[in-house]
This record gives C-alpha cells, sequence and structure tokens, in this order.
C-alpha cells in the first residue's frame, strides 16, 4: 500500500511515516519508481508505535523492542540488557501512574455528566 492508505487506516500523516521511517522503526519496500510500499503488517506496527508514544516511551527504546514483538501489543524480550530493563521498568511504573491519574480524571468527568444529565 502507499503512504497515504496507510497514513489513513493509522491516523497518522505521511510525514509522521517517514519520521517512523528515518527513525529506523518501519521499513518500506521500494518500487522501481522510488515510491514507497508498505506491508498489512505496518498497520498494526504503526499503532503499536504510536501508543508506545502515546505511553511515553522514546523512539530509542521502541526501536530496541520492536524486533522482539510477535503479535501486536505483546513483547517479548529474551536477551534484554539490565540497563533496558530497569528503563522498561521505570516507564512501566510512569505508565500506571498516567493510567491511575486519568482514571480519576475520567470518573470525575463520568460522575459530572451524571449530575448535570439527571438536573436537565
Amino acid at each position: 500500500m502507499r503512504i497515504g492508505e496507510l497514513a489513513r487506516l493509522t491516523e497518522s500523516t505521511p510525514r509522521l511515516l517517514r519520521y517512523y521511517e528515518k527513525q529506523g522503526l518501519i521499513t518500506p519496500r521500494r518500487e522501481a519508481n522510488g515510491y514507497r510500499d508498505y506491508d498489512d503488517y505496518l498497520v498494526d506496527r504503526v499503532l503499536q508505535i504510536r501508543g508506545l508514544l502515546d505511553a511515553g516511551l522514546p523512539t530509542r527504546i521502541i526501536k530496541q523492542i520492536l524486533p522482539c514483538l510477535d503479535t501486536p501489543r505483546t513483547i517479548h524480550f529474551a536477551d534484554a540488557t539490565p540497563e533496558m530493563l530497569d528503563t522498561l521498568e521505570c516507564e512501566t511504573e510512569r505508565m500506571t501512574r498516567r493510567i491511575q491519574c486519568l482514571t480519576r480524571n475520567r470518573d470525575a468527568i463520568m460522575e459530572y455528566l451524571s449530575v448535570v444529565r439527571e438536573l436537565a
């Protein structure tokens, strides 16, 4: 598929996909005319990358763990370095705190909506 279709399917921009390519996160094939050709599996890969970036992981860490992804959203890394494990543990703890904060905010908004709807 072409870059525009991958961008549409992943709700990304072509510029962002080219950035992922430059960072070594995705690798399209090149057609004879130089156009990028993206395999279907890259839809899930781009969604994984975006999710990991949204969770706060830097691209250097994402680049290291991407080759270890068996299926979408499952990470396996058999020969991780102590530094990599420490980084991932810190990131996991940070994500947990962020999830807790988001959950509190969601619950507060849901409560607000419930009260507003009862008054309407």
